[in-house]
């Protein structure tokens, strides 16, 4: 690792640090993360400031293509550009970054869109749920959208909404969903008005797709009408935000959240069932179904000879995915993880477990191989 001073090319106004910034007697500038504002702080590091260099050893150690690699650097970039927006300090690039993270997506369920799905459930600690969320969402509403057969144009279009549908309350996003307390009528009324507030920041930093902006304003309406923030019904509502509608609820309803337990993803796939056609599309929720199957990808079992595993692929029908058992019948968890086809009896799926019920860390990689590498 070698010591380099900062220079203009590596700095722009709207993005976080990526390294602590020292002077040249070695004390700490400026910590990691911090954002850069205006262009007379990048003038101010550029004369004083040097950083920790390592991307030639990045590099040299750097292994194969990776769908979480893909999908953290995604959420880090996703974080500094989401921040600007909501600062109103946004690069005058603004949309060909969004795009870069946009394509990361677009890489990484085009590498494994089964381990793009399972790192909704198991990928859960890498950043804040904020941008977590949205680039999960990003992910599901990829995956639907290509068994619609949704052409490029309109695709791009609904990935970056769904990386942006919640900028208009990002500063709130991560305390409400640290919170174990109900929601306030404040907190319920600036919920119901973030997705406008999106679309004017949207607008303020240059964003005018149309598609974009309209699946921003409206991922949270419904197809009865009831929904917020205009009441518009199904007949009034574009494909695209239908499907971040449904990739959104499922997507929250799955993750980890201080006010609200997380579901085992059957369960939050049955409720989306049972809305389907009042608040959500009813078609593209069948498409939802037999996109992830009754027991979408990553989530715990316990078979019926008392192994508990995690479902790694679908199988030939819904009802016998492949499960990796890393769990033996007798709880103690396994040095080898043993694959399973839940077709026959002895290893048949008895029920769906929470991650709470499950006390055996594991690597993503061990089960989805090298495309879920760090």
């Amino acid at each position: 690792m070698k010591i380099r001073k900062v220079s203009p090319a590596d700095l722009k106004v709207g993005m976080l640090i990526p390294w602590n910034v020292y002077n040249e007697s070695g004390g700490l500038l400026v910590r990691k993360g911090h954002l850069i504002a205006s262009a007379a702080q990048i003038e101010a590091l550029v004369e004083r400031g040097s950083f920790e260099d390592d991307s030639e050893q990045g590099a040299q150690t750097r292994g194969p293509d990776s769908v979480l690699r893909k999908l953290n650097a995604a959420q880090l970039e996703l974080q500094m550009l989401l921040k600007a927006i909501a600062l109103r300090v946004t690069p005058p690039d603004l949309r060909r970054q969004l795009e870069d993270v946009a394509r990361l997506v677009d890489e990484a369920v085009a590498l494994s869109a089964d381990t793009a799905l399972a790192a909704i459930l198991h990928n859960q600690q890498a950043m804040p749920y904020p941008v977590r969320h949205s680039v999960d969402t990003a992910v599901l509403a990829q995956v639907l959208a290509r068994a619609v057969k949704m052409a490029p144009a309109p695709m791009l279009s609904m990935t970056l909404a769904a990386l942006t549908m919640n900028v208009g309350m990002l500063e709130q996003h991560e305390r409400l969903h640290a919170s174990r307390a109900p929601l306030t009528v404040a907190e319920q009324a600036m919920l119901q008005a973030h997705p406008q507030r999106g679309v004017d920041l949207l607008r303020q930093a240059g964003i005018d797709d149309p598609l974009w902006l309209d699946c921003v304003l409206s991922h949270h309406e419904n197809e009865d009408g009831g929904g917020y923030p205009a009441g518009r019904n199904g007949a009034d509502l574009a494909e695209a935000a239908k499907i971040i509608a449904i990739a959104d609820r499922y997507s929250a309803r799955v993750a980890e959240r201080g006010y609200r337990k997380n579901l085992p993803p059957n369960t939050a796939l049955r409720e989306i069932l049972l809305e389907a056609g009042r608040t959500l599309d009813g078609q593209l929720a069948a498409v939802l179904i037999r996109e992830l199957g009754i027991y979408p990808i990553g989530t715990y079992v316990r078979l019926l000879n008392g192994e508990i595993g995690v479902v790694s692929r679908k199988g030939l029908n819904p009802t016998t995915p492949h499960v990796e058992s890393i769990v033996g019948p007798r709880g103690a968890p396994l040095d080898v993880f043993l694959r399973r086809d839940t077709r026959g009896e002895l290893h048949g799926i008895r029920e769906v477990l929470g991650a709470a019920q499950v006390n055996a860390p594991f690597r993503m990689e061990q089960i989805w191989g090298r495309v879920a590498s760090l």
